[in-house]
């Protein structure tokens, strides 16, 4: 802290990483939501694979293809939230470090508040690249997910349209 008389240098090293913090929390929230909805889609293909004996092979080819994306799809979004949590525990070290420091200030221990300064802002880099290499992994999972969905269409407007031409 560059200035130990101005109380607001302090204040935004505590105030942001507890902002990144929630914005991380949502991250995890929707990631988590997301990860469900994929192990629930990759449980109704299996379902379905079993239980169905389908004598259309492009129908169940597609829903292998399917199942593979479900996987896929579930791998990421974890690795997505491991990304988050890190974020969240670096935003924390952050706003901790800050904290520390800040009361430190103007105490006889000599460099350690601008040590912990230095950690503050290192946790912070962290967390935020947690953040941004957790948000590339959803967008690489949404592509995958709206991939699937088109060949999907793809292959009932090909199968329902043939039975309405006939």
């Amino acid at each position: 802290m560059s200035d130990p008389t101005n109380p607001y240098a302090a204040l935004s090293l505590i105030v942001a990483p507890a902002v990144l913090t929630n914005a991380s929390s949502v991250l995890v929230l929707s990631t988590s939501n997301r990860l469900a909805r994929a192990v629930d889609r990759a449980r109704n293909l299996a379902t379905l694979l079993e239980t169905h004996s389908t004598t259309a092979s492009g129908l169940t080819a597609l829903r292998f293809r399917e199942l593979d994306s479900a996987e896929t799809r579930a791998l990421m979004l974890l690795g997505a939230l491991r990304f988050f949590y890190a974020s969240i525990g670096a935003f924390a070290a952050a706003a901790l470090t800050s904290l520390i420091g800040a009361a430190l200030l103007g105490s006889p221990l000599g460099a350690l508040p601008t040590v912990l300064e230095v950690v503050a802002l290192a946790a912070g880099f962290i967390g935020v690249l947690g953040l941004v290499l957790g948000c590339g992994v959803l967008l690489k999972e949404t592509r995958i997910a709206v991939r699937t969905v088109s060949e999907e269409a793809t292959h009932l407007r090909e199968h329902f349209g043939s039975r309405t031409e006939s």
